[in-house]
């Protein structure tokens, strides 16, 4: 995490750079990595939260290779990954692509894409192509991106470096979640540069290792139901003892996320804001 320096253009593969955005904290890590990648013209991914000194930072990185900014995506449009497009696009002119907002509360409503993305578009960037993988589960409208030609996969939050992310309904779903991790299995990836903290270099060992993390919890939520009706509240400190006190109101999310997909398997049952088997 040391080397991650705010601000600072970092190549992380021919025709790919690593910004880091000036916003770390508990949920954000280091703070919030923007990409720029393309040959010919860039496109910038995750452009962060509102910060002019970011923005300049990313303007400045295209304009010292001597390069425009012609496309803006988001992995998803969580507040620290997607607000800062606007003004970005408003300095350079780029074009915004990417998911619709899900209706939560939890979103970035400046997002407005001129194109919607989905499943198995290829892009152009700038003679790179990039392929969209659709990946709801940490929010429903989450979009990973693929070079295909680097097997380099940008994740967003659907995995990132040296943490487990927040499943929050009622968008995030952990059944899409899971099954979304499985999908990756499907395409070649060697690298993947995660929206938080440094690249991960043993991809798809941090995803069958997420997925049994996954299962294991899940495991440990039916297990702790033990026949009793409870609420989120009572049961989170049961399936997250592991987990610091001051971290139980968001594994609540998660939780609740866990319970979800258990309901609608038959396996749990929801009544007047309890649970049980």
């Amino acid at each position: 995490m040391a080397a991650l320096i705010p601000g600072q253009p970092t190549p992380i593969a021919p025709h790919a750079w690593r910004v880091l955005g000036r916003n770390p904290g508990m949920m954000t890590g280091p703070g919030t990595n923007s990409y720029l990648l393309g040959d010919r013209a860039l496109t910038v991914i995750d452009p962060g939260p509102v910060d002019p000194e970011h923005t300049r930072a990313l303007v400045d990185a295209a304009a010292a290779q001597g390069k425009a900014i012609e496309q803006i995506l988001v992995t998803h449009t969580h507040r620290d990954h997607s607000p800062g497009a606007v003004a970005l696009a408003e300095a350079t002119g780029a074009t915004l692509l990417g998911p619709d907002v899900p209706d939560d509360g939890l979103q970035d409503e400046s997002w407005a894409p001129a194109r919607r993305l989905r499943h198995g578009d290829v892009l152009d960037c700038g003679g790179v192509p990039l392929e969209v993988i659709a990946t709801p589960g940490h929010v429903g409208n989450h979009l990973c991106y693929l070079m295909t030609e680097q097997a380099l996969l940008f994740t967003g939050d659907h995995l990132i470096q040296g943490s487990t992310v927040v499943i929050a309904p009622p968008s995030g779903s952990m059944a899409a979640y899971m099954d979304s991790l499985a999908l990756l299995r499907d395409y070649r990836i060697d690298t993947m540069a995660p929206g938080h903290g440094d690249l991960i270099v043993e991809p798809m060992e941090t995803v069958e290792k997420t997925l049994a993390h996954r299962r294991e919890r899940e495991k440990k939520v039916f297990n702790a139901l033990d026949g009793q009706a409870v609420t989120v509240q009572e049961l989170v400190t049961r399936v997250y003892a592991d987990v610091p006190d001051f971290l139980h109101g968001v594994a609540c999310l998660s939780l609740e996320a866990h319970l979800i997909k258990l309901r609608d398997e038959g396996r749990v049952t929801h009544e007047q804001g309890k649970w049980s088997v």
